[in-house]
């Protein structure tokens, strides 16, 4: 057995003079890992998918519960839904404790863009150029790996959003978010300054948390909005008591976001006006807040407010959005954290929107498999470490998206996911139509689609009836339920969701 990462490392060089890698490094580092099932990838290209749901007991089983009893004696477990065998997973099954086989339609809270145990990732793990990155976390701020600019262009600004070509990696979306805020800020203060330099005072007052080096900035979010758990992203977060509760928050203004009739095709002068309700008040938030001296230095929105319930707003929204916040001289920062990465049809779903220029910031997590932001050079601070930290992101991380890219490229998933999603909202049409009194609301652009149901016990039973069948969802707001499925998501597996959700509002009907 290899003792250390050199050793790993000669011995890889060594089987790859001798053209023994492929038996050495599978056999004698895949098997003792990750098992036979996962080791199975390394030998072909392709998806090898179970053919469909396969349910044993009800999830979870006795097994996901016994690990239950196990982890709750450590830490609270209530949102434990079941335990899962990763190295069971593939494509687009997850596989739990029990061995039941269930079709992931919500990807770890829309996390997976390539579903589970794609043979492209582990064969990138597994490639000996590798190991390091993943046996050594570096300080990317301070000591970053030598490969590292390479990769950053490889994997994330060939991808970046149009217009902005700087990138800040971080370890999630949350600290993506966060970091973002700081940016802007400091972009803010800089335009006061007017070129002026940065004071001795400014500087001495910041450490006490006092003006001039602190100053009362704000962001302004929405009602329902979902930007994170640290401290400024909190205060922007408005939906779940459960997030919020016992926490300080700062006085930040928070705007409505629309709420829209559907179809949206059906609704246009209403939700017209209601659009135009809401960008009233973004107005009237920024001249009260300048009133008080709290600038409101940015505006915060997600393309599609996800945990507040799969709210939309139309393209037009977001330009008069763009607008009102350039004319006060705010920036405007998109959370794609959970949008990012194709699932609306295009990689970034601001991209659908045309908007009259780039957004100033983009941040990003979740299918991106790390944090963090994109932006314009305006928004670049000329004093290193202001942003920084010790872990911002991971090379590993890094490695593994590039990989992704790569696969949705190559295999065009993005116009997969344009065709797929036609079909998940014909499927989620029809059904509505079966049983009106049931399903309502149905919405959605690309795969990330989403219905109502009656109420949140109505809701919260369906879901359960659809994961002992063996399709696993997610919920989101009060009474939605949230299709989150991979890429990588089929016509076949539309079909097993379309029977599968048939006959439970069949079952719930009588």
């Amino acid at each position: 057995m290899w003792t250390s990462a050199g050793a790993c490392i000669k011995a890889a060089r060594m089987c790859r003079a001798t053209g023994l890698l492929k038996a050495c490094w599978r056999q004698q580092t895949t098997d003792r890992l990750v098992g036979e099932e996962v080791a199975r990838h390394l030998n072909s290209a392709d998806i090898d998918e179970y053919p469909g749901p396969l349910v044993k007991t009800p999830v979870p089983g006795p097994q996901s519960r016994e690990l239950w009893n196990q982890m709750s004696a450590i830490q609270n477990s209530d949102v434990v839904q079941f335990f899962a065998d990763y190295n069971r997973s593939r494509g687009n099954y997850i596989v739990d404790a029990d061995g039941n086989i269930l079709l992931d339609m919500f990807m770890q809270i829309a996390s997976m863009p390539l579903g589970y145990n794609h043979p492209a990732l582990i064969k990138a793990m597994f490639n000996p150029e590798n190991i390091t990155a993943f046996v050594n976390r570096p300080n990317m701020h301070c000591f970053p790996p030598l490969e590292l600019p390479r990769r950053i262009q490889s994997a994330l600004l060939s991808v970046a959003p149009p217009g902005l070509n700087q990138v800040y990696t971080m370890g999630c979306g949350s600290c993506g978010n966060e970091f973002a805020f700081k940016a802007v800020w400091a972009w803010y203060r800089n335009k006061q300054r007017n070129g002026a330099a940065i004071t001795s005072e400014e500087m001495t007052s910041s450490i006490y948390n006092q003006e001039p080096g602190c100053q009362p900035y704000t962001i302004m979010s929405f009602m329902g909005s979902m930007h994170g758990r640290t401290l400024g992203s909190l205060t922007c977060t408005h939906n779940k008591w459960t997030v919020k509760l016992d926490h300080p928050a700062i006085d930040w203004p928070v705007a409505e976001f629309p709420n829209l009739r559907y179809p949206l095709s059906e609704h246009i002068r209403e939700n017209k006006a209601e659009e135009n309700r809401c960008l009233e008040k973004v107005e009237t938030l920024f001249e009260s807040y300048t009133k008080k001296g709290k600038y409101v230095t940015g505006v915060i929105i997600e393309p599609i407010q996800s945990e507040g319930g799969d709210k939309h707003a139309s393209p037009a929204f977001f330009r008069r959005l763009q607008k009102i916040a350039k004319k006060n001289g705010a920036a405007l920062i998109l959370d794609e954290v959970q949008t990012g990465v194709g699932p609306t049809g295009k990689f970034w779903a601001h991209e659908n929107w045309d908007l009259p220029e780039p957004p100033d910031i983009v941040t990003y997590g979740k299918k991106m498999q790390i944090g963090g932001f994109y932006y314009k050079d305006e928004f670049r601070m000329s004093e290193g470490g202001r942003i920084f930290n010790t872990w911002p992101g991971d090379p590993a991380k890094v490695i593994l998206l590039e990989e992704i890219v790569n696969v949705i490229r190559e295999q065009e998933l993005l116009k997969q996911v344009f065709q797929i999603g036609e079909e998940l909202y014909q499927v989620l049409t029809e059904l509505q139509t079966l049983y009106p009194d049931q399903l309502e609301n149905v919405r959605g652009v690309g795969t990330f689609c989403a219905v109502d149901l009656k109420d949140t016990e109505t809701r919260d039973r369906a879901v359960v009836d659809l994961r002992n069948k063996g399709v696993h969802i997610g919920v989101c707001g009060t009474r939605s339920i949230r299709l989150r499925p991979a890429l990588i998501f089929g016509s076949d597996h539309v079909a097993i969701f379309q029977d599968t959700f048939n006959a439970v509002l069949s079952e719930s009907k009588k």
